[in-house]
């Protein structure tokens, strides 16, 4: 991309720039990783080695056309009416596609963004108003208090849970919670989390994607301006239309319990009604079963009681019978990728062998 095919509005904390060798002086003493990300815009190869998250596999790098990242920031632009001189934070780390994408977007719609470090509570370090936002799900629980000082948010890299959800329905920000990957050039689908005039929200489609499922029920995304072949995702959806759906949770999650598929993802939706601490459910080998159905809680003391929690999951009329947990671990941190998404299958390892011993 030429430096004259930036937005003539284009700023970077309130300073616009004048040729590319300007910009990237700029970050190179205080933005590394923005250093690296600009250098790379600006050279000239048509792509963009870009870094995966790691969440459901081992982190890998992919290539990705820098025709198909305007592309997604265009249709950003278009689904959520954001324009030239929108104020937008960035706060996600630029060492994946999230935060590139929040460049992508200001130099192509001719934004003023703001850069800071991705903190749990970003809104501390600035007492700026913004019209758009990106966040993960914890930074969104750490800002509430200073939230509505942003108009329209974005959460993505991981799940906003019941919890989180309840205490967002009436601030004015607009939130939305993304789907999407890498691999989509992030999100190919969003769903109001507030503000709601009807009920379900379900996932809707930005402009120019179409949806399917596979024989396993999971979502199929064909989306030619950012993806040069249809992608196959382990993402198990129910389509509501067209160009709507409803996420159930990861393939690769399923347990299979005695005959009996249980998705930890909906079982970890009605649980968010009961427990308050960081959880989720997993698989683990049982010999009568095949596998069994745990809980992991996240807990660096010893004030929840195993049998309790139980018994509250017992008495929970949205729980059925084979989707109360058969036991409850406890794990003082949960392993997490560096985007803070939990890693089960590592952080549940830990856990098996911290109880051997």
């Amino acid at each position: 991309m030429d430096f004259s095919q930036i937005h003539s509005s284009f700023k970077l904390n309130g300073i616009r720039f004048n040729s590319k060798a300007d910009l990237i002086e700029y970050v190179k003493t205080s933005f590394s990783s923005t250093h690296d990300f600009f250098v790379n815009w600006f050279n000239d190869e048509d792509y963009l080695i870009v870094q995966t998250s790691g969440s459901t596999g081992k982190p890998k790098p992919i290539k990705l056309l820098k025709e198909q990242m305007i592309n997604s920031a265009l249709a950003t632009g278009a689904f959520f009416e954001i324009k030239e001189n929108t104020t937008a934070l960035l706060c996600m780390s630029v060492d994946y596609i999230a935060g590139k994408m929040m460049l992508v977007r200001a130099m192509v719609l001719g934004w003023d963004l703001d850069i800071f470090n991705a903190v749990s509570n970003p809104l501390s370090l600035t007492d700026k108003n913004y019209h758009f936002s990106a966040m993960v799900p914890l930074q969104l629980e750490k800002s509430l208090d200073q939230i509505e000082r942003i108009d329209k948010l974005i959460v993505g890299g991981g799940v906003v849970s019941e919890s989180l959800k309840s205490k967002i329905l009436k601030v004015k920000t607009e939130i939305f919670a993304t789907y999407g990957m890498t691999e989509t050039i992030t999100h190919i689908a969003v769903k109001k989390l507030n503000q709601l005039k009807e009920r379900p929200s379900f996932y809707k489609v930005l402009p120019n994607v179409k949806i399917y499922i596979d024989q396993r029920n999971c979502l199929m995304i064909n989306a030619p301006l950012v993806a040069n072949e249809i992608v196959l995702t382990n993402d198990v959806v129910q389509l509501v239309s067209e160009n709507e759906f409803e996420w159930l949770g990861r393939y690769d999650n399923v347990i299979n319990s005695g005959g009996i598929k249980l998705h930890p993802e909906k079982i970890e939706h009605k649980l968010s009604k009961l427990i308050q601490n960081r959880f989720f459910t997993v698989g683990i080998k049982d010999e009568r079963l095949g596998e069994k159905l745990v809980l992991v809680i996240e807990n660096n003391a010893t004030e929840i009681n195993s049998e309790e929690v139980i018994k509250r999951i017992n008495e929970f009329p949205e729980i059925k019978k084979y989707e109360v947990p058969k036991e409850i671990y406890f794990v003082k941190s949960f392993i997490e990728t560096e985007t803070k998404k939990v890693q089960r299958r590592k952080t549940m390892d830990l856990v098996l062998n911290t109880s051997k011993k």
